[in-house]
C-alpha cells in the first residue's frame, strides 16, 4: 500500500478533465478558488470521445447558454470549426439549432491550453480512488499513488470512466473510451458515501480511412457562412468549411445484422448496462424499426490533420469481422479500410435524484456531481453540468446561495431539473421537446437571459460584458426602430408584393414583420437599424413575429412561478401526511424538493397530493 502523502491543500478539486470537468474547474478557478483537477490522462483533456461535433438540436441551445454564463465550450468550438449549420432551418425559431463539426484535437489542444493558463488552477495526473470525509462534510481526494488532496468542495466529473468495460462482439476489455485507461477503484468509495451507483452503455461507430471511401457516390453536405458562431464573443464563421456527406445502410446491411444477432453483445445478454434510447446502435435500429429498410448515416471529418473519417448512425458493438462485412454493404464504402473498430463501453454511473438542483449530493456536504456520471449523454449536456457544479461549489465555498436556473431561464435548467426531480433510467439527452417554454429559450437571446447571472456569481468577465451591454444597446435601439410607423402609401408596394391590399392606416416595422415580410426587406425599403448588427436584426424580427406565442408563454411562466415561490420547509415530515397518497409520501421524502412547483413536477405527485401539501403549509 502507497505511504499517504499531502500533495496540497486547495479549495476545490475536481476529479475529471472531460467535458464537465474542464468547465467546472474554469468555473471554480476563474471566481477566484484555488483548484486543482485531476485527470486520468492529460491526452484526454476535453477528448471527443464519440461524435467530434459540438451542437445539435437543443444541445446548440446549451453550447451558447453556456458562453453567456461565462463558460468556454462555444469559444474553443468556434476555434476549432471544420464546418456550421442550422439545423431544421424550415421549422420555426424555437427548435432550430447550430451544429458544427469540430477538428477533435485541435479541439483538445484548445482546452488543454485554456486550463493550463488558467490563474489558480493546478493540473494533476493521477487517479482518484477515494474521496475522504469528516462527519457529513467532504474533507480531500486520495489518489491511486497515496497522495492526499486536501480541500472545502469536490466536483464528480468522471464521465464514463468509472469501471469503464469496452465491448466488441465476444471480446471485452476493462477500459475507458479509445483505449485509455478505466477508473477502477473510487465506484466502491462513493457507494460507501451513500451514493446509488448503477450500470448504463453508450457506444460509438467505426472510423474509416478517407482514402478508401468512393466519395463520387455519396451526397455531399456543405457547410454555411450566413450563419452566427457559437459564442457571442465571436463575429463571424469560417468562410472555407469541409463538407460532410450522407449515405444509407441497405437490405444487404441489414441481412448481415440480423444473421449476427447471436454474436451481438446487445442481444447475448453480455451487455447488462442501460443504453440510450435516442442514440440506438444500428442493430438495434434494425431490430426495433424492421420495416425500415435503410437508414441514414453521415460521414464526417474527425479533423484536419487526419483521415480518419467517423461514419454517424452506424454505432454498433459486433464482433470485427461482422463490421467489416457490414461496413463494406453501405453505398460508397464498398472498398472501406476500417481505422479504429465500433464498440460498446459500459460505466457506472448514479442516481441523480440524489442531488439538489445545485448538483450538490444530498448527503455529503460539498460534493458536487456533473456529467455522465449523472446520467446523460453528450458533450453538452456534460459542459452544462460542470459549470453549474463549478458555479455552485464557488458559491458554497463563499457563502453564497446556489445558482439554480429555471426552466424557463434556461435548457440547462430544464436538463437539471428532469435530472433531479424525475431522474433518468437511461442515458439523458436533451430534445426541444423536453422543454416547454422553448419558445422564450431561442439560441439567440441566450445573451440576454443569463449573462447577468453569470456576471453576479463572478464568472463573466470584463470583455463578455461589454460586448453583452453593446448587444443590449443596439437590441434596445432596434426595438425602437421596429416601433416607428410606416404611412400606407409607403407601405403599399412591399405590401402587394406579399399579396396584402393597400393597408387603411399606418402600420409599424413591427406590424409588417407580423404580416410576414422579412425584416432585412423592411429595412431595404424604408432604412433605419443603422450600426444593428445581423444577430440582433434576427433576434428583434423573432421577438415581433412569435409575439403572440411568447406572451402566452410569459403568461404560462407567470402562473408556474406561483407555485415555485411557495418554498417547502426542509425538515417537512412527507411520511406523517396522511392525505397523501403512499407513493407520493415515499417520492416527496425521497426527492426532497424545495417548491411546490418541483413537487408538481415529480413522477408519482398527482394534482390532488399538490393540493393537500397547500394545505398543510398553509398551516
Amino acid at each position: 500500500m502507497n505511504t499517504c502523502y499531502v500533495e496540497g491543500q486547495f479549495d476545490a478539486v475536481v476529479i475529471g478533465a472531460g467535458h464537465a470537468g474542464a468547465e467546472a474547474a474554469l468555473a471554480l478557478a476563474r471566481t477566484g478558488n484555488k483548484t486543482a483537477m485531476l485527470t486520468l490522462n492529460l491526452d484526454s483533456v476535453a477528448f471527443m470521445a464519440c461524435n467530434p461535433s459540438i451542437g445539435g438540436t437543443a444541445k446548440g441551445q446549451i453550447v451558447r447558454e453556456i458562453d453567456a454564463l461565462g463558460g468556454q465550450m462555444g469559444i474553443n468550438a468556434d476555434g476549432a470549426l471544420l464546418q456550421i449549420r442550422m439545423l431544421n432551418k424550415g421549422k420555426g425559431a424555437a427548435v432550430q439549432s447550430l451544429r458544427g463539426q469540430e477538428d477533435k484535437n485541435l479541439y483538445h489542444r484548445l482546452m488543454k491550453a485554456t486550463l493550463e493558463n488558467t490563474e489558480n488552477l493546478k493540473i494533476l495526473q493521477g487517479e482518484a480512488v477515494e474521496i475522504l470525509t469528516d462527519g457529513n462534510k467532504v474533507t480531500g481526494v486520495k489518489t491511486a499513488f497515496g497522495g492526499i488532496l486536501e480541500c472545502k468542495t469536490v466536483v464528480l466529473a468522471t464521465g464514463v470512466y468509472l469501471n469503464g468495460s469496452v465491448i466488441a462482439g465476444e471480446w471485452r476489455k476493462s477500459a475507458g473510451p479509445n483505449g485509455f485507461a478505466p477508473a477502477n477503484e473510487l465506484t466502491e468509495s462513493l457507494i460507501k458515501l451513500g451514493f446509488n451507483v448503477r450500470r448504463f452503455k453508450t457506444g460509438t461507430p467505426a472510423r474509416v480511412d478517407a482514402r478508401t471511401i468512393d466519395w463520387d457516390k455519396l451526397e455531399i453536405q456543405e457547410g454555411e457562412t450566413d450563419v452566427f458562431p457559437f459564442s457571442f464573443l465571436g463575429n463571424e464563421v469560417p468562410v472555407t468549411q469541409r463538407p460532410c456527406y450522407l449515405t444509407y445502410t441497405n437490405e444487404q446491411t441489414h441481412d448481415i445484422i440480423r444473421a449476427n444477432l447471436h454474436r451481438s453483445p446487445l442481444y447475448s445478454g453480455t451487455i447488462k448496462g442501460t443504453g440510450p434510447r435516442y442514440c440506438p446502435s444500428i442493430e438495434d435500429k434494425v431490430v426495433r424499426f424492421a420495416d425500415k429498410d435503410r437508414h441514414q448515416l453521415f460521414l464526417e471529418p474527425e479533423g484536419g490533420d487526419t483521415n480518419e473519417i467517423y461514419v454517424q448512425g452506424l454505432s454498433t458493438s459486433l464482433p470485427h469481422d461482422v463490421q467489416k462485412a457490414m461496413y463494406r454493404t453501405v453505398k460508397g464504402l464498398e472498398h472501406c479500410e476500417i481505422m479504429r473498430y465500433a464498440y460498446a463501453i459500459e460505466y457506472d454511473c448514479i442516481d441523480s435524484l440524489d442531488l439538489y438542483p445545485s448538483l450538490e449530493f444530498k448527503k455529503i456536504e460539498g460534493i458536487f456531481c456533473a456529467g455522465q456520471l449523472n446520467g446523460t449523454s453528450g458533450y453538452e449536456e456534460a459542459a452544462a453540468q460542470g459549470l453549474i457544479a463549478g458555479i455552485n461549489a464557488s458559491q458554497k465555498l463563499k457563502g453564497l446561495p446556489p445558482l439554480v436556473l429555471g426552466r424557463d431561464e434556461a435548457y440547462i435548467g430544464v436538463l437539471i431539473d428532469d435530472l433531479v426531480t424525475k431522474g433518468t433510467n437511461e442515458p439523458y439527452r436533451m430534445m426541444t421537446s423536453r422543454a416547454e417554454y422553448r419558445i422564450v429559450l431561442r439560441q439567440d437571446d441566450c445573451d440576454f437571459r443569463l449573462t447577468e447571472k453569470g456576471r453576479a456569481v463572478g464568472l463573466v468577465s470584463d470583455e463578455r460584458y461589454s460586448s453583452y451591454l453593446k448587444r443590449k444597446e443596439e437590441r434596445e435601439r432596434a426595438n425602437a426602430e421596429m416601433n416607428v410607423s410606416v404611412r400606407p402609401s409607403e407601405a403599399e408596394a412591399l405590401l402587394n408584393k406579399y399579396g396584402y391590399e393597400k393597408p387603411q392606416q399606418g402600420l409599424t416595422k413591427s406590424d409588417l414583420v407580423k404580416r410576414g415580410i422579412p425584416l432585412n426587406k423592411i429595412k431595404e425599403a424604408f432604412g433605419g437599424f443603422d450600426g444593428v448588427s445581423e444577430q440582433i436584426l434576427l433576434t428583434v424580427e423573432l421577438d415581433a413575429k412569435y409575439e403572440g406565442y411568447l406572451q402566452k408563454a410569459l403568461d404560462q411562466i407567470e402562473k408556474a412561478k406561483r407555485l415555485e415561490e411557495k418554498a417547502i420547509p426542509d425538515d417537512i415530515d412527507y411520511l406523517a401526511i396522511k392525505g397523501l397518497r403512499l407513493e407520493a409520501r415515499q417520492k416527496l421524502d425521497k426527492i426532497r424538493p424545495k417548491n411546490l412547483g418541483q413537487a408538481g413536477r415529480i413522477s408519482g405527485v398527482s394534482p390532488a397530493d399538490i393540493a393537500v401539501l397547500m394545505v398543510v403549509l398553509g398551516r
